[in-house]
């Protein structure tokens, strides 16, 4: 494998062509283990970045794959149809809440947030009203592609930089109460508050449900996702629920927002929709919104991907989610939850440790001051364990296959970690 190559002229996420960070060279990936090129398999603490829910070299999964290559790789979506798509389509109604009954297939999670804002939009246009703007969580986070920038925080993420050239929308204070907080009703006071300053403007609210992931792995009480939903109906606003992150079991419950019980009136989700083997991802609406959008001006819906609706993820995506209709996750998750709950609460009392907090199969360590990641990584390796920290967060959300004894191992890595002042940035 000519590191040296990819080195000097690959560009990683993240990451700078000045300085670029040690890239660890993976060579195979089965159930939760990395295979590093002359070196150990290690356990995946990360699922792929949230993706490799069933683990890795899945023999249903790569079933499905395979067959599918056989048949039919690729095909336009416009004007033509396939079984794959039927397939996926079927399943995802099965499964999401049951107001949603028209699916968009897109690329990734960020175009799905893309065609969410434009759905938005479109909705009001057709309803002849102007409704330019979105409001939505600080800390939030929801893709790198431009629309989907312009309704992360541009002051507390990675996309600040871009503050003034993205179009200006209107965020309200985070949550402040915890999931197993207890509720305080005043929590939900600045979303109020701009809601009914703002309503007549806004197209729709976009948020996470429960769950702010890349802003900064926040988990917040259910009842502000209820009294949300609540001031979208009242004031007549679109709601958006992102669950590219959350959906599909990450948080215990299916997807996120049945921790409220709660319907949106567009929902995003991608990730984990392949198990990890392919990118894909939707955008599900209810029939009302699709009929407004269809019945204004344009007499459609504009947006098309090339590779909308590929045959080849359509039907690995069907058979992940066959193997999540089974409900093995359930009691799977349960009990990595469990160890989270046991395990976490020791590292809470380190000189290092901010905060750390759990939900289903997802485990934070806040620190104190920012990771360095180079050390950091490299420390993680060498303890067996592929964990990917930003900043001061150091998170696990492990496939969900995970046996007790890889949760203790990532989380004895993490408690090592914090013993060595080198893997953090000197304050």
């Amino acid at each position: 494998m000519d590191l040296e190559f990819d080195r000097k002229h690959i560009w990683h996420p993240y990451t700078s062509t000045i300085n670029p960070l040690h890239c660890y060279p993976v060579t195979e990936a089965n159930g939760v283990y990395l295979k590093l090129k002359d070196g150990p398999e290690i356990v995946d603490g990360m699922s792929s970045w949230w993706s490799a829910i069933h683990g890795y070299n899945h023999p249903t999964l790569n079933t499905a794959l395979r067959e599918q290559s056989e048949k039919m790789s690729h095909v336009m979506f416009g004007g033509i149809t396939h079984q794959p798509a039927i397939d996926v389509c079927k399943r995802l109604l099965q499964l999401t809440p049951s107001n949603l009954e028209q699916i968009f297939l897109a690329d990734s999670g960020s175009v799905a947030v893309e065609v969410s804002l434009k759905m938005a939009l479109q909705y009001w246009h057709a309803k002849g009203q102007s409704r330019p703007k979105f409001l939505t969580l600080r800390h939030g986070y929801h893709g790198d592609t431009f629309a989907a920038m312009s309704v992360t925080d541009p002051n507390n993420s990675m996309h600040s930089l871009y503050k003034g050239f993205l179009p200006e929308h209107i965020f309200a204070d985070s949550p402040s109460v915890g999931f197993w907080e207890q509720w305080d009703e005043s929590d939900v006071d600045d979303f109020s508050s701009k809601m009914a300053q703002h309503h007549s403007d806004i197209a729709a609210v976009i948020l996470e449900p429960i769950v702010q992931g890349a802003g900064g792995m926040r988990l917040y009480h259910p009842t502000f996702l209820k009294r949300v939903r609540e001031l979208c109906d009242h004031y007549g606003v679109l709601l958006i629920a992102d669950e590219i992150a959350t959906g599909f079991g990450r948080t215990g419950k299916l997807f996120a927002c049945e921790h409220a019980d709660i319907q949106p009136d567009i929902m995003c989700v991608g990730k984990a929709l392949t198990g990890g083997y392919m990118t894909l991802a939707a955008t599900l609406t209810t029939k009302h919104v699709a009929d407004t959008v269809c019945g204004g001006e344009a007499g459609c819906f504009m947006h098309g991907p090339t590779f909308m609706g590929n045959p080849l993820a359509c039907a690995v995506a069907s058979a992940s989610l066959d193997l999540i209709a089974d409900g093995h996750w359930q009691q799977q998750v349960a009990n990595i939850e469990m160890l989270f709950a046991e395990l976490l609460p020791t590292l809470g009392d380190h000189q290092q440790v901010e905060n750390v907090r759990w939900l289903g199969a997802i485990g934070v360590v806040e620190t104190k001051t920012p990771v360095n990641m180079e050390v950091i990584q490299k420390h993680f390796v060498d303890h067996g364990v592929w964990i990917r920290p930003f900043g001061k967060l150091i998170y696990m959300m492990p496939p969900y296959i995970s046996q007790p004894e890889h949760i203790q191992q990532l989380v004895s890595s993490i408690s090592s970690a914090l013993d060595k002042p080198e893997c953090f940035v000197k304050s």
